[in-house]
């Protein structure tokens, strides 16, 4: 897979985060949170990123 940076909070690589593939997709990076009490598959994950992170992606038409 090949992995691509669309846009991040911050110039450091422990912060919030957007990437697309090449399968024409979107991994994201932030924080897991524990306190959701939802039910998750063993097999997938959830991870929460600032809003403003997505509203960066729009206004910068990266997605």
């Amino acid at each position: 897979m090949k992995v691509s940076k669309l846009v991040s909070t911050c110039d450091l690589k422990d912060c919030p985060t957007l990437y697309a593939t090449d399968r024409d997709t979107l991994l994201v990076q932030g924080e897991t949170p524990v306190d959701h009490g939802l039910r998750i598959p063993a097999h997938e994950t959830l991870v929460e990123i600032p809003m403003e992170l997505i509203r960066k992606a729009i206004r910068e038409q990266l997605i």
